[in-house]
């Protein structure tokens, strides 16, 4: 008989990852979970802007115990992980720095790329000698010639794979995603069937690891309030004072403390050294925040090269309808010229898509 295969999934406490840990043991696999804290309040300083919603925080002890009830049912070992220094260093140090600096960062692409996908692959290899890992994110692989390439999920409303731009082929090749063929009803409907104790339990949101919170003061924690002008764009009258740039984002219109204006304002630029913040009404909200051209840094290609074709699809927010588009590299330099667009602001990721395969994606440097 063949050895059975060993998958050591990553197990968060939520509905995904225990129903796939339900469909890896049905197929065969011998199925450790490992659930990983990658934050924690007290080491971090993590005091402002906490959210008193228990549905909206990120519980660990609940989440642990929760993949412990799950594991019983299903008759598999579980593991508790420690990555808080690797979050700290490698995905948090980031996101801190991005906004000091005026700009809009995603931590989730830098939580996968070095956490989920770097420090879980080693511990899991080293720990446990497993064949592959498994995460429960909606996304799909498909091998051509070879080769692997990552391609959108079934429930594309759900599609994750945004977030998995700064993957690589050794990655990829070391993982498979169970719920790549279902879509969110389904997964609920298996788990309810399984009498999974998490079939009903609410989607976190807000910071990977981390969770929802009042997001200006909890950067606070971490960046000292600086008091500025916010200024009208068209008119350049100041309508109103900010407590600091690296607080808001570009698009925001709300928590921006304008209310004794007739029009309803968008931030649409911040300047950092003379700490101003750019506001601009609904009527020229599209000549400010709309662009068809950005330039990138940090490109990923998931498969090693560069697509031969240019004409591509963009996303630049997870959930966003692709947006047909088109890439030029010159000097190694990577520029996109898409449908204009509103909100893509330098930080953002861009993934580009041909067809259903997500090729990779850059970090949005300049737009015009």
């Amino acid at each position: 008989m063949a050895k059975q295969k060993r998958i050591v999934l990553g197990m968060s406490g939520g509905v995904d990852s225990s129903v796939c840990a339900y469909l890896l043991k049905k197929q065969g696999y011998e199925v450790i979970g490992l659930f990983m804290q990658n934050w924690d309040q007290y080491v971090n300083n993590d005091i402002l802007g906490h959210i008193e919603n228990e549905d909206k925080q990120c519980n660990v002890f609940k989440d642990f115990s929760d993949v412990q009830a799950v594991a019983k049912t299903l008759g598999i070992k579980v593991y508790k992980v420690d990555f808080i220094k690797e979050y700290w260093d490698n995905v948090f140090q980031y996101l801190i720095k991005e906004y000091k600096d005026g700009r809009t960062p995603n931590p989730d692409v830098l939580c996968n790329k070095y956490i989920k996908f770097d420090a879980f692959i080693k511990y899991a290899k080293e720990q446990f000698d497993c064949d592959l890992i498994a995460m429960g994110h909606y996304a799909n692989t498909k091998v051509i010639k070879d080769t692997k390439y990552l391609t959108l999920s079934k429930d594309e409303n759900k599609d994750q794979t945004y977030f998995l731009c700064w993957l690589n082929q050794d990655q990829l090749n070391k993982t498979i995603f169970p719920l790549g063929d279902l879509t969110k009803d389904e997964v609920r409907q298996i788990a309810k069937k399984q009498k999974l104790i998490t079939h009903d339990k609410k989607e976190s949101t807000g910071i990977c690891f981390i969770g929802e919170r009042k997001f200006k003061e909890f950067l606070k924690n971490y960046i000292k309030p600086k008091a500025g002008n916010v200024l009208d764009i068209v008119t350049k009258k100041n309508v109103g004072k900010h407590e600091g740039v690296m607080y808001y984002t570009i698009g925001q219109n709300k928590n921006l403390n304008l209310g004794g204006n007739k029009t309803k304002y968008y931030v649409c630029g911040k300047d950092v050294k003379k700490n101003i913040l750019y506001v601009v009404d609904e009527v020229h909200k599209n000549k400010y925040l709309s662009s068809a051209t950005c330039e990138l840094e940090q490109v990923n290609w998931i498969n090693g090269t560069q697509p031969k074709k240019n004409s591509v699809y963009l996303r630049f927010r997870h959930r966003q309808e692709l947006v047909k588009g088109t890439f030029n590299i010159e000097n190694n330099k990577v520029t996109l010229t898409y449908k204009p667009t509103i909100g893509v602001t330098p930080g953002q990721f861009a993934v580009i898509y041909q067809s259903k395969i997500c090729l990779g994606g850059g970090i949005v440097k300049t737009i015009k």
